[in-house]
């Protein structure tokens, strides 16, 4: 969906001359002010929830920049003004909650983006800085409040409330819950949440709830108005990893209760420094059928740097080719492109599901291909957990873009996947570091060096 403005930009001088031109000088003068024309898609509120009732919190979910601050502060404005100046909004009594009240000030109300740079001059609210309040022309008045004090929130009641980054405060709970008690007033009291997303209970607790509408987006989804250098940066900096994905893409991450992988522990093992390997596998999770319908095949590169005695060698995880293949052929054939771009020294394929028939597909593209097949005597959970301990030691490493692998691994636990369908990423990750460091240290003689 495309905003007026993107419409104007890519009109002919022509039509954006005519269309100028045809506006009333009032309508001219309010065109800068008119939120909807100018607004992109994930900044305009959703107007119900999925079922048709309406909604009670709006999430707004997007990475650093993607213009949270500016959607917050124009919903304020529509929930509070009237047709005119004078003329009563949907609400009149309104929360305004950041971490600190600093924040609350010079973000929410006086940032660049806040509520006093987008209201028009005939309806600018005054600030009463001893009230902490903001009073517009018609009487409504917004109340700034700091998360860090959640007690004062206690007694206030509201029709409406802005609650600025949640997942960053550190009384989260408390002042939510306490400003759920005060939101009481009108009809349908509703709130904006604008945040990047972080694992923390209540943000994922206020998504479980029905009357909850989210919408996100990622950081370049504002690219307009970001210095085109941050942009490069930032992404040069964190693209492909998951602190990468939550606060640029604005995605919420989950950790799983009792994860063999933790997110802090990923990040941990980030290196953009790729050494000389002595081996090199691709390791294969194969599909149990092949249609459209089937999970992904797993496929992961792995290679490890062999010093010393067994407890010294280092792994790196260098790519994750899994693909989505709708036929056998499909997914052999980018596990033969993934041996050819990292000249790997052996394939291993689990073979519990097609036996003989995955060696037979494999050798359909490459006859000459080193193979191996392993067969799963033991449950994922229980093959899993040696490869964890590998990280817990710091023992294996990550290059970049490896999110769809890592988010899989986040959701690995004791207790079994977490996650929808089969950890095929993961279990062709556990294949590989099996191959290269688990297996060979149970026989450890010094392996001979990569190309001699």
């Amino acid at each position: 969906m495309r905003s007026g403005a993107d419409w104007l930009a890519c009109a002919t001088p022509h039509e954006q001359e005519t269309f100028l031109n045809d506006l009333s000088k009032e309508a001219l003068l309010a065109l800068p002010f008119l939120f909807e024309f100018w607004a992109l898609p994930h900044q305009l509120p959703p107007e119900t929830c999925e079922d048709g009732r309406d909604w009670r919190t709006w999430l707004c979910l997007g990475g650093r920049g993607a213009g949270k601050t500016r959607a917050g502060a124009e919903w304020v404005r529509s929930e509070v003004e009237g047709a005119k100046p004078l003329d009563a909004g949907r609400s009149s009594r309104v929360a305004l909650v950041g971490e600190t009240f600093d924040q609350v000030r010079d973000v929410m109300i006086f940032g660049d983006s806040g509520i006093m740079a987008c209201s028009p001059p005939d309806r600018m609210p005054e600030w009463h800085a001893g009230k902490r309040q903001l009073i517009w022309p018609n009487g409504a008045m917004a109340q700034a409040f700091s998360a860090h004090e959640p007690e004062n929130l206690r007694g206030p009641q509201f029709d409406a409330a802005w609650v600025d980054e949640l997942a960053k405060w550190k009384k989260s709970q408390e002042s939510w819950d306490m400003l759920q008690f005060g939101l009481r007033l009108g009809d349908m009291p509703r709130q904006c949440v604008t945040t990047t997303p972080r694992n923390v209970p209540v943000l994922k607790a206020i998504m479980a709830n029905p009357t909850t509408v989210a919408t996100h987006a990622p950081t370049e989804a504002n690219r307009a108005y970001l210095a085109d250098s941050f942009l490069e940066e930032i992404r040069t900096r964190y693209a492909g990893t998951r602190l990468g994905r939550q606060e640029l893409d604005g995605v919420l991450l989950q950790d799983t209760e009792g994860a063999l992988w933790r997110q802090e522990m990923i990040e941990a093992v980030r290196d953009d420094v790729v050494p000389e390997f002595d081996r090199i596998v691709v390791a294969v999770d194969p599909p149990v059928t092949g249609h459209a319908g089937s999970d992904e095949c797993g496929i992961v590169v792995a290679g490890v740097v062999c010093k010393g005695a067994p407890q010294d060698w280092r792994a790196w995880v260098l790519k994750d080719a899994s693909v989505a293949a709708s036929s056998p052929t499909q997914w052999a054939q980018a596990a033969i492109d993934a041996m050819q771009e990292f000249d790997a020294d052996r394939l291993v394929a689990e073979v519990n599901q097609g036996g003989d028939m995955v060696e037979t597909i494999i050798r359909q593209i490459d006859p000459l291909v080193p193979y191996s097949g392993v067969r799963a005597s033991r449950g994922k959970v229980v093959r899993a957990e040696p490869v964890a301990a590998l990280y817990e030691q710091g023992r294996v490493r990550h290059v970049r873009g490896l999110g769809a692998l890592e988010d899989q691994m986040c959701l690995m636990s004791a207790h079994g996947y977490a996650g929808n369908g089969s950890p095929d990423r993961v279990d062709a990750l556990v294949w590989a570091l099996q191959d290269l460091m688990i297996d060979p240290a149970s026989t450890y003689k010094q392996p001979q060096v990569r190309g001699l």
